[in-house]
C-alpha cells in the first residue's frame, strides 16, 4: 500500500528541535506492518509505483497516536463526587471519606472480567476515534490479588477484541483499601508484590507503577515494590507530585524510570533528576481540568531542562473521564501552554518513550505502520480544534481501518 500526495508530520528526531518534520506533496509506502520508504512524491521509486494506492488529497499524516497514561479497565462511575467537588468538597476530601478510588474499587472488585472488559471496550472504541493506535492500560482498582489480576487479564483482552496495542501496567499500589487502613507496609508485603510476581509469571504486566501522595504511599513504603519490579526486568513509572510534592519523581528518576507523571508540584530538584536519567514528564490535563486546580505543572521549567513531555488522556472514572487524545493535546495547550509542536510530539514521540517503545511515534523506514489521515492540511488543527479534528482513515499495522 501506499499514501500519495500526503502532508506528512513525520515527528523526526529532528522534530524535537523545532518543526513537526514536515514533507509536503510526500508519501509513504507499507510493506506488511512496516514502513518501506518515506519521501517527497517527486523522489518515489518506480519500484513502489505499482502499489495500491490511497490518494490523500494533501490531508494530514501523523505517527497513529499513543496514550501512555490510561485507566480505562473500570466498573461504575463518580458522577456523583463530580457534584460533590462543584458544591465546595476537595478531591482528597472524597477519597478520606471513603470515595475517590476506594468506590471504583467497590465496583470493579463487584464486576467479572467479562463485565469489565464489555465496558472498556465503548471507551476504547473513543480513544481509537480520535486517532489511538496504542493505548497503556493501568490496573489499581482492585486492590486485592485476584481483582488486580482480573483487571490485567481484561486489559490484554482489549487488544485481541479491537486493532489497537495494548500496553499493560501493574498499579496495584493505587491506593490503601479499608482492610489495611494504616497499615500500608502490609499492603505492600501481602498485596501489590504477591500480585506483582504473579502478573509477571503469567505474562500479564509490562510495566509497573504507583501513586506517591499522602492519600496513597510515600517513597520509602514504595522502594521493596520498585525492587521487585526491577529485580523482574520490568520497567517502572510513577504517579508523582500531583496534589503535593513528595519528591516521588526524583525516586522515580533515580530508580531509571520510563515516566513520572501528573507533575504539579514537581520541584527543581525532581526535574533536575529527570533530566539525569532521561525520565519522561507525562502531562495530565484532564485531571487538572476536572478538579480545578490552580497549580500548574512547571512546563517552561522543563523545556528549559529538556525533560521529554508526553500528553495522555488519564482517563479513569474519576478525575478525568475523557477518552479523546486531541482533546488531551487542546487542553495541554490551553492550559498549560505547551505548542502544538510540544503536545504533537507528546501523543506520539514522547508517549513510545514513555512506554518504552522503539518502533513507534514516529513516521521512518523500518518503523511500524501505525498512522493517521486527518481532515487537516496542518498539525497544528488537531491541538488548535476542541477534540474536534475528524480522523479520515487509521492505519493499524499496515491495514486500513474498514
Amino acid at each position: 500500500m501506499i499514501l500519495t500526495h500526503a502532508t506528512l508530520a513525520t515527528m523526526s528526531a529532528e522534530a524535537e528541535s523545532g518543526g513537526y518534520g514536515l514533507i509536503p506533496d510526500a508519501a509513504v509506502v507499507v510493506d506488511g506492518a512496516r514502513i518501506a520508504w518515506v519521501g517527497p512524491m517527486a523522489d518515489l521509486p518506480d519500484a513502489y509505483r505499482s502499489h495500491l494506492e490511497h490518494d490523500c488529497a494533501g490531508r494530514l499524516v501523523t505517527p497513529g497516536l499513543i496514550d501512555c497514561h490510561t485507566h480505562a479497565v473500570f466498573a461504575g462511575h463518580r458522577a456523583v463526587e463530580f457534584e460533590l467537588r462543584l458544591k465546595g468538597a476537595s478531591y482528597e476530601e472524597i477519597a478520606r471519606a471513603g470515595g475517590g478510588i476506594l468506590s471504583t474499587v467497590t465496583a470493579t472488585r463487584a464486576a467479572s472480567e467479562e463485565e469489565l472488559l464489555a465496558r472498556a471496550l465503548p471507551r476504547i472504541d473513543q480513544l481509537i476515534a480520535s486517532g489511538a493506535t496504542t493505548i497503556e492500560v493501568k490496573s489499581g482498582y482492585g486492590l486485592t490479588i485476584a481483582d488486580e489480576l482480573k483487571m490485567l487479564r481484561a486489559a490484554r483482552r482489549i487488544g485481541q477484541a479491537r486493532p489497537v496495542t495494548v500496553k499493560t501496567t501493574h498499579l496495584a499500589a493505587h491506593a490503601i483499601p479499608p482492610e489495611y487502613k494504616g497499615r500500608a507496609t502490609a499492603y505492600i508485603d501481602e498485596v501489590a508484590l504477591p500480585s506483582l510476581r504473579q502478573a509477571h509469571a503469567e505474562g500479564l504486566v509490562d510495566a509497573v507503577d504507583a501513586f506517591c501522595e499522602g492519600i496513597a504511599f510515600s517513597v520509602e513504603e514504595l522502594r521493596p515494590l520498585f525492587t521487585e519490579a526491577r529485580a523482574l526486568g520490568l520497567p517502572v513509572k510513577l504517579h508523582a507530585e500531583q496534589l503535593s510534592d513528595l519528591g516521588g519523581a526524583a525516586f522515580a528518576a533515580g530508580q531509571g524510570a520510563l515516566s513520572a507523571d501528573h507533575l504539579e508540584y514537581l520541584s527543581a530538584e525532581g526535574i533536575a533528576a529527570m533530566a539525569r536519567a532521561g525520565t519522561v514528564a507525562v502531562i495530565l490535563p484532564g485531571a487538572f481540568y476536572t478538579l480545578r486546580e490552580s497549580q500548574l505543572p512547571p512546563i517552561a521549567a522543563l523545556r528549559a531542562a529538556g525533560v521529554p513531555m508526553a500528553v495522555a488522556t488519564d482517563l479513569n472514572p474519576g478525575s478525568s473521564p475523557m477518552a479523546s487524545l486531541t482533546l488531551a493535546m487542546n487542553m495541554a495547550c490551553t492550559l498549560f501552554r505547551l505548542t502544538p509542536e510540544e503536545a504533537l510530539l507528546g501523543t506520539t514521540a514522547h508517549a513510545a518513550r514513555a512506554l518504552g517503545l522503539t518502533d513507534q511515534g514516529r513516521i521512518a523506514a523500518g518503523l511500524r505502520a501505525d498512522l493517521c489521515v486527518w481532515d487537516a492540511d496542518h498539525p497544528a488543527e488537531l491541538s488548535y480544534r476542541i477534540g474536534a479534528t475528524v480522523l479520515h482513515k487509521r492505519i493499524y499495522g499496515g491495514r486500513l481501518d474498514a
